[in-house]
């Protein structure tokens, strides 16, 4: 049976979250500079529609973290695939995720990015699935909580399909 895809937040409700994630970032963090680490590949749609909100100045680097190939369930083992190009000593570090699930990426990855001796590392998720969570981690900045589906779009996959989709999809038929 082939997947379909229906609609779980609307391409307006996102856009209208993330303006307001970008007024609240640019309060919290005024007379300062942040760098955004963008975790790809899904998280690249939501940081540059985000950074383009955030009134100080910003920085932008890409790290490409996996525990999931093309499975709907995290594997557990994480893996950096790609690298930081700078150092992030002394910097406002702020992660920008498309999703937490068991928070294990982002738990590996605040410690990882804590010892390079930022200056502080918060975490920026559009999504956040706390039912699905395993490990404990500290979102500062989140989009939509939102229940246990497989979701694509806005960035998110399945398999590399439905990233493009301007939405949050559920895929169904999986």
């Amino acid at each position: 049976m082939a997947e379909t895809i229906r609609e779980l937040i609307s391409e307006q409700d996102v856009d209208k979250r993330i303006e307001e994630l970008g007024q609240q970032i640019s309060a919290d963090y005024e007379g300062k500079s942040i760098h955004l680490i963008c975790i790809l590949k899904g998280g690249a749609f939501f940081m540059c529609e985000l950074a383009k909100r955030i009134t100080v100045p910003v920085s932008i680097d890409f790290m490409s973290v996996g525990s999931y190939g093309d499975d709907t369930v995290s594997s557990g083992s994480i893996k950096i695939k790609k690298d930081l190009e700078e150092s992030i000593e002394g910097k406002e570090v702020l992660i920008v995720e498309d999703i937490i699930d068991s928070g294990r990426t982002l738990c590996y990855l605040t410690d990882v990015l804590e010892k390079r001796g930022a200056k502080s590392v918060r975490l920026c998720t559009l999504l956040d699935k706390p039912e699905r969570r395993v490990v404990e981690v500290k979102t500062d900045y989140v989009g939509f909580q939102i229940p246990d589906e497989f979701v694509v779009g806005y960035g998110l996959d399945y398999a590399q399909k439905y990233r493009t989709l301007p939405y949050i999809g559920v895929v169904e038929g999986v």
